[in-house]
């Protein structure tokens, strides 16, 4: 299991739908699994789940999104899972890493523009 953290600034609409559209580019394979919205109070929160066919490790890797933000203020947190064969321990992370770096480049980008 990967994870990725971010804390920045930016619009919540606009940041999630970077993050959807860049990692359904960002494989062939990519799909949308399945997704929840919530607000309460002026707080957002927004999650996302991800599967993608990892070549390396010769099966699928999931990825959860999770955007929370009040205001310009947001928070990201992004965790892959699956991409290993092993029964007791994890003997090849590659895929989900290569997952985990696409969701993070988006988001870097985002706070770079």
């Amino acid at each position: 299991m990967a994870k990725y953290e971010s804390r920045l600034r930016g619009n919540f609409n606009e940041l999630i739908a970077r993050i959807d559209d860049g990692i359904r580019r960002g494989s062939v394979s990519a799909s949308f699994e399945n997704g929840s919205d919530y607000e309460q109070n002026g707080v957002r929160c927004a999650v996302r789940v991800y599967e993608r066919y990892s070549m390396i490790g010769s099966n699928r890797v999931s990825l959860n999104v999770t955007l929370i933000g009040r205001d310009d203020e947001l928070f990201v947190s992004a965790i892959t899972s699956g991409g290993s064969q092993a029964v007791f321990f994890k003997i090849n992370t590659f895929g989900e890493e290569a997952f985990l770096r696409c969701a993070a480049d988006i988001i870097e980008a985002y706070k770079r523009r």
